[in-house]
């Protein structure tokens, strides 16, 4: 049956102590969802994470790998939710290959936030009960101080959405149009 449907992808290729490409990204995708690194609890991103049953299949994802843009690229990584935030579950539909630039925007680090919405921490100044700021390009951009919860997630949202669209214009010639489409509709929600 997969003789006929499949190519006969290889885990090794013959490479010596090696993997090939597919099989990294595979074997990576169902530990990320299917051992203790989940449960664990050390990175929030993956709790509840599930692989499409064609995902299951390694000659299916290697060969879906091949068709996709982007793929095989250094610093290039497999992402599940540019095109469906939020989304948990690796399939065809929602995956696509994107540089690390473009993967990096999404980690919300959930575990350190505390209590505020995304990008507002509690402020130790006189007056202003709140600050807000963004990392973009490894640093933590600065956004001010602001009386109110809403006033500073308001200006981490705008500042956030422009860093996705600049971002997404930048790649826009060389990822897949699903992403440049979904990376400039991206809105920042407080639930977020």
């Amino acid at each position: 049956y997969l003789e006929g449907r499949y190519k006969g992808y290889d885990s090794t290729c013959g490479k010596k102590n090696g993997m090939t490409k597919e099989y990294s990204l595979w074997s990576g995708m169902l530990q990320r969802c299917y051992t203790d690194y989940q449960k664990s609890g050390r990175n929030l991103t993956y709790v509840d994470c599930t692989v499409s049953e064609n995902f299951k299949n390694f000659q299916f994802f290697a060969e879906w790998c091949q068709s996709q843009i982007g793929f095989g690229l250094k610093s290039w990584h497999l992402d599940k939710v540019i095109l469906a935030k939020g989304n948990k579950t690796y399939s065809e539909d929602s995956c696509v290959f994107v540089p690390s630039e473009l993967n990096v925007l999404f980690n919300e680090k959930k575990k350190q936030r505390g209590e505020f919405p995304i990008g507002v921490a509690r402020s130790s100044k006189p007056n202003y009960e709140y600050s807000s700021a963004c990392n973009h390009n490894g640093k933590q951009v600065w956004l001010g101080y602001h009386r109110t919860v809403e006033s500073a997630f308001l200006k981490y949202k705008e500042f956030k959405e422009s860093v996705v669209k600049g971002a997404a214009i930048k790649w826009k010639d060389q990822i897949d149009p699903r992403a440049y489409q979904a990376l400039m509709n991206y809105q920042v929600e407080v639930t977020d």
